[in-house]
Order: C-alpha cells, then sequence, then structure tokens
C-alpha cells in the first residue's frame, strides 16, 4: 500500500501510473514468455490509454454492444499493450453464443501466461478466443483494412436503420498501426478506398518510430507518409510526443470534428527503457527486454524493482471511472434507444437482432430459381448473377462487389434501389474496390466482422492476390462469400496467366474454408443456399466463365444431393458400378458424356459429382462409402486443375485426369484436345483400369 502511495506521489498523476501499469505488465509477460514484443506496448501506452480513458465509447461489461466504437491494433506483434487494456478495464467474457459469462476475458493468470497454450493472450490477437479483440491481426496491413470495412459499415448501418431521433448506429474505427503496416502495400489500397468514399468514422493512428526488424526504417521506407496521406483525400494531423496526453487529446478531438474525411494521426515515439531515449530494435521485435533491463526501467517509473504483474490500488478504479463509467451510460442510453426502436420500428429492430446474431429472415430462399434442362446451358457465373439477384432482395444485408470485375463476375445487383455504394450514397448494395484485390478481402472481413454479410468477387487467378485475408476469415470463422469466376483453362483466349491451374487445391488447404465449384445452373442455385446458412465459415464460390450444359434432373439425380459436398449423380445398372467416375463444375458434363458411353459398351460405371470436398469429408462414414465404395478401385478424377489432393478420394489404383502445366492461348475446344479433357480419354482411361482389376 506504501509503496502503491509512493508510486502516486512520484509520478504525479494517476493516469502516468495507469499508464506505467501498462508498460510493467507489458514488460513482465514477454519477459515471462520469453518471447514477444515489449518495446511498441510500452511507447504506444500513452497513446491508447488515451483513447480508451478519454474517448473510446466501449462498453466493457458488453463488449459486443452493437454501436460500440472499434478499436483495432494492426500492429499485432504489440499484443500486450491491448491485453493489458482489456485486463485493467475490466472486460467481460462473452462465448460465441453471445452469453455473457460474467468473468474477465483476460485475467492477470492469462497476462501471466502470455503466449502459452490456451491462454487467453497469444502471441496475436485473436478474434472469437478473446473477447475485446475485434480483429485477428498479426500480418500486417491487415488491421487497418479491416478498419475500413468497420467504417463501410458503420455508414451502411446508419443509412439502413438510422431514422430521425433513433441513431441506432454511429460508431468510429480507431486502428493503430506502424512502420511495417505503412509499408505493406495492403494499407495503401485500403487507406486509397477509403478516402475515395469519404469515410469520416476512420481514424488511423500511425506510430511513426522509425524501427523495424532489420533496424532503422531508413533501410528501406523514407516517404513523406503525411503527404501521401493529404493525396488519398485524408486528413492529417500530427503528436509530435506520444506522452503528451493533452496534445493527443486534441488530435482524438479533431477526428471527431472532421466529417468530410478520413483522419491520420502520425505519432512520432521513441521505444524507451532504463535510461531515456535508448533504442534497441531487438526488443521492438520479438525479444524480452532481460532482468536487468526491466529492473533499470521500472526504477525510471518510480516502480518497485522486483514487483511482477504489479496492478497498483486505484489503477483498476480509475479505468472503471474513465471508460467504465461511460461505456455503461453510452450502452444503457442505446438500450433504452433501442427498446423506443423496437416499438416503432418493429421490423428494423427483428432485422437489426437477426443481423447481429447472424440469422436469415424469414423466407429468405423464396423466389430461387430452378433452371430446366438444356443441353446448351448457361455459365454458372450467370446462373450464379440470377440466385444472387433473387436472394439478395430477401436479405438486406447481403452486399458485397468486386475488384473493377463484376461485368464479368456477375456479381452485380441489379434489382430497383441496389445502388452503388459511394460517398455521396452510403445507402446502397453494390461495391466498387477498384483493383485491389487483397484490400478488397479484408475490407469484407471488416464488414462481416460487423455482422454485415459481404460478398466480394474477382478471377479465380487472381484469388492469389488476397489469399491472406482469404486464410484470415477462416482462422476467424466470419463467413464471407468469395465468388471466383473464369476458373480453368475454359478461359481459353487469355492464356496461362489467366487461366488458373493450382488456385483450387489451394483454396482447398486452407482449415475452414469451403470450397464449392458447381456442375451446372442448378448446382448453382443449391450452393448459394449451403453458403447463405453458414454461420463460422468462410466460402469460395468457384464459377465457369463457359457455358455448362444444364443437366436433366428427371434423368439424373437431384441437385440437391450437393448439400452433402458430394452424390451420385448417375448410378451404374442396379447400382453397382465398376468404375467410379468423380468431378466437379464443368468436368461433370464430361463424365456424364463419358459414362453414357461406358454404358453402351456395357461397362458399370457412377458419376459422382463432387463440388465441395470439405463438406463431403464432414459426411458420415456410412455415407462417404455409400457414394465412394471401398470395395471399387477403378476411380478416376477428372478437373481442369491441379491433380494434387484427388489421390485421397481415386485411392492407389486410380486415376486422376487433370493439369500437369500450365495452361496455353488458344479457343476453349482447341485446349480440351490438348490437354486431354475428351470423353474418348476418360472412356479408353475407365476400360484401362478396369482391365488391370480383372
Amino acid at each position: 500500500m506504501d509503496a502503491h502511495a509512493q508510486m502516486t506521489t512520484s509520478q504525479g498523476s494517476i493516469d502516468q501510473l495507469c499508464i506505467n501499469t501498462i508498460r510493467t505488465l507489458s514488460m513482465d509477460a514477454v519477459q515471462q514468455a520469453n518471447s514477444g514484443h515489449p518495446g511498441t506496448p510500452m511507447a504506444l501506452a500513452p497513446v491508447a490509454y488515451t483513447l480508451w480513458q478519454r474517448f473510446l465509447r466501449f462498453d466493457p461489461d458488453d463488449p459486443i454492444w452493437p454501436n460500440r466504437d472499434r478499436f483495432v491494433l494492426s500492429n499485432g506483434h504489440a499484443s500486450m499493450l491491448l491485453y493489458s487494456l482489456l485486463h485493467l478495464a475490466g472486460v467481460k467474457a462473452v462465448n460465441p453464443k453471445y452469453e455473457q459469462l460474467g468473468e474477465l476475458s483476460v485475467k492477470l493468470e492469462d497476462i501471466k501466461r502470455f503466449r502459452q497454450l490456451d491462454s487467453k493472450c497469444p502471441g496475436h490477437p485473436e478474434y472469437r478466443w478473446t473477447s475485446g479483440v475485434e480483429t485477428t491481426t498479426g500480418p500486417l496491413g491487415q488491421g487497418v483494412a479491416n478498419s475500413v470495412g468497420m467504417a463501410i459499415a458503420s455508414d451502411w448501418l446508419a443509412r439502413f436503420f438510422n431514422r430521425p431521433e433513433f441513431e441506432m448506429f454511429n460508431f468510429k474505427i480507431y486502428a493503430i498501426c506502424g512502420d511495417g503496416d505503412m509499408m505493406e502495400g495492403i494499407s495503401g489500397e485500403a487507406a486509397s478506398l477509403a478516402g475515395h468514399l469519404k469515410l469520416s468514422n476512420l481514424c488511423w493512428i500511425y506510430d511513426n518510430n522509425h524501427i523495424t526488424i532489420e533496424g532503422n526504417t531508413e533501410l528501406a521506407f523514407d516517404e513523406d507518409v503525411a503527404t501521401r496521406f493529404v493525396g488519398y483525400g485524408w486528413n492529417v494531423t500530427r503528436v509530435v510526443d506520444a506522452n503528451d496526453m493533452e496534445m493527443l487529446s486534441r488530435a482524438y478531438t479533431t477526428f471527431l470534428r472532421t466529417h468530410d474525411r478520413p483522419t491520420l494521426i502520425i505519432v512520432d515515439s521513441h521505444i524507451a527503457y532504463g535510461a531515456p531515449n535508448k533504442q534497441d530494435t531487438s526488443a521492438a521485435h520479438g525479444e524480452p527486454l532481460g532482468e536487468q533491463e526491466i529492473r533499470l526501467t521500472k526504477k525510471n517509473y518510480g516502480w518497485p524493482e522486483d514487483a511482477k504483474f504489479l496492478v497498483p490500488d486505484g489503477v483498476r478504479e480509475n479505468f472503471d471511472a474513465g471508460i467504465g463509467k461511460r461505456g455503461r451510460e453510452l450502452r444503457a442510453g442505446w438500450m433504452s434507444l433501442f427498446d423506443a426502436y423496437k416499438a416503432k420500428f418493429p421490423d428494423l429492430a427483428a432485422r437489426v437482432l437477426q443481423m447481429q446474431h447472424r440469422e436469415l429472415p424469414e423466407s429468405w430462399d423464396r423466389s430461387l430459381p430452378v433452371f430446366p434442362a438444356d443441353a446448351k446451358g448457361i455459365a454458372s457465373r450467370d446462373s450464379s448473377a440470377k440466385v444472387l439477384n433473387a436472394v439478395a432482395q430477401n436479405i438486406p444485408w447481403l452486399i458485397g462487389g468486386s475488384a473493377d470485375l463484376a461485368p464479368s463476375t456477375k456479381t452485380r445487383l441489379t434489382f430497383d434501389g441496389a445502388g452503388d455504394f459511394e460517398a455521396e450514397n452510403y445507402n446502397a448494395r453494390n461495391f466498387h474496390f477498384g483493383i485491389r484485390e487483397h484490400a478488397m478481402g479484408a475490407v469484407l472481413n471488416g464488414l462481416s466482422l460487423s455482422k454485415i454479410r459481404p460478398f466480394g468477387s474477382t478471377f479465380l487467378i487472381f484469388s492469389d492476390y488476397m489469399r491472406e485475408p482469404i486464410r484470415l476469415s477462416a482462422v476467424m470463422e466470419v463467413p464471407v462469400i468469395y465468388v471466383f469466376t473464369h476458373d480453368s483453362i475454359g478461359v481459353g483466349e487469355d492464356g496461362p496467366t489467366h487461366q488458373p491451374i493450382e488456385q483450387l487445391v489451394a483454396l482447398r488447404a486452407i482449415p475452414g474454408l469451403i470450397t464449392l465449384r458447381p456442375a451446372d445452373a442448378n448446382e448453382v442455385t443449391e450452393a448459394w443456399k449451403v453458403i447463405l446458412q453458414l454461420h463460422h465459415e468462410p466460402a469460395a464460390l468457384v464459377l465457369s466463365r463457359q457455358a455448362l450444359p444444364t443437366l436433366d434432373r428427371t434423368k439424373y439425380a437431384s441437385a440437391a444431393g450437393l448439400a452433402k459436398g458430394a452424390y451420385i449423380l448417375a448410378e451404374a445398372e442396379g447400382g453397382k458400378p465398376e468404375v467410379l467416375l468423380l468431378a466437379t463444375g464443368s468436368e461433370v458434363s464430361l463424365a456424364i458424356e463419358a459414362y453414357e458411353r461406358l454404358k453402351a459398351d456395357g461397362v458399370s460405371a457412377r458419376v459422382v459429382s463432387m463440388p465441395s470436398w470439405e463438406i463431403f469429408d464432414h459426411q458420415s462414414q456410412e455415407y462417404r462409402d455409400t457414394v465412394l465404395p471401398p470395395e471399387v478401385a477403378a476411380r478416376i478424377s477428372i478437373e481442369q486443375a491441379s491433380t494434387m489432393g484427388w489421390a485421397r478420394y481415386v485411392g492407389p489404383k486410380g486415376q486422376s485426369i487433370g493439369m500437369h502445366t500450365f495452361g496455353a492461348s488458344a479457343p476453349l475446344k482447341e485446349l480440351q484436345k490438348k490437354f486431354g479433357f475428351m470423353p474418348e480419354r476418360v472412356v479408353a482411361t475407365a476400360k484401362e483400369l478396369l482391365g488391370k482389376a480383372r
């Protein structure tokens, strides 16, 4: 007690005591873990503390309150900054069912177990694992790009739900970022888009400390960031001392008074321990300070040198009197307003609740198209456009766009009132991300984290540009919808630069991502039905540019079988196949052609349409054995993509017809002949396998 009182007196204020508590918790946690990044949390403690204590509209008792401000730590290696704040502010835990657990999200024991198995304080912040963490950050640039999606969501929600005297949504988004975020190209893409859209609810706080892992940023980065952001259309202000709370407060107030553009606050900081202005890049980026350096630093703070994980008297109480009191009052006011809103606008209030729980409106699947059999068929991108426009009219918060390719990916919402989301029109459903695939993926994550149901589209080949946000949507378990068209060598004349080969297997390799490649228009309808009912899984819908025959479902099995990932499309006589033909997408009709020829030749074949490996793998063993009988060793997979992964389904005695090189520039029919996607080859391969088996 005496030591605590002396500390408060010597530091001059309870604010400084709180700031130094954040710093010492961070350095102690990193030291005990023998791993982590102590420098940035220590340097930015005043920046984050000022924001949380004086400005952030956030209720620690209810960290999922819909109109809370969002705080994103984009430089996720500084995670102890966030964990210290969550602990000291008393943020409560919420489970995946949105139930409040009545316990702290981050306990002191979690901080003591920083970076250890099952601790709520992993090395980088993880959404859904630690309540109060708004997004999973770590790969630099992703967090700030997520924040753009959150800002778009706030503006969209405001235009959709707010009514006179009922301002239900107006939350702000604050993102702390560092030099690494600024160097990654995604931050430039995202900042450019945010400036274009004039997202005045968005504030990035740039920690300008000139340090990265290799040393001073002058090694590779010496641009004028302020001028760059002015060029993007941002308001730029500067704080020359990260420790000056009054200057920081003025900068945050400037943001709140700026209504026509996003704001960048450049904060000049120094990673300092022990003696003032001592810089150590290793400690900033991945190494503990060491016991001796910690003792010197604590001495400099007027801290008990031997105390570890100390939270002095008055610190938690001060947080509770600041962010705690403000957050409770704001949330209570919002809940009271929502009760009145519910009485006056019951339909809108119901939609708010449906969105928050990722539920779908009643009869959301009415008017879904059913496509008649047609040998000429329709490209799956075109059938998808029909399905998307049908369901989007029933799900108002299903919104999205493309990376400048909507005319090709067919993802534009064309019904009355859909509109184009622009700076002067936030009440719209079509987004124009520009040629920014990477940022698009991360913005979609930000939208989904805000409980909007977003979709984004581009060519399958360009999924490589956005692999990190796709991966993070799976890590976070958010149901983002990725629509990828031009799915194979069917692109034809555009040649190998635009013909995807390895992209399908790359998507299938992401744990938790559902990849679907439907075979015809009716499978497309069923695919959208599956995707829209996902709660925790992102989905990649892979579609063709070329026309696919619409199969006669009176002759072959119902497309509803897609819901199980793979199903028997065409059965052998008596249900006893000698050979299995497995295919996805455009190659299913090829398998059907081969099936009919084999049948005419007296060979009992079965065609299995296999649009989603992931969904099929989640079925019971009994069902999987029914579709792929273990006793049938003669199996052929057919897919215009890399054959990697098919061995698990065709087995050691089967064969895979696929791509083993890049494609070529030529009309589709010539490419099919060149690379062997012809019914004659499938038939010959089937007979060869049967000959070996016999």
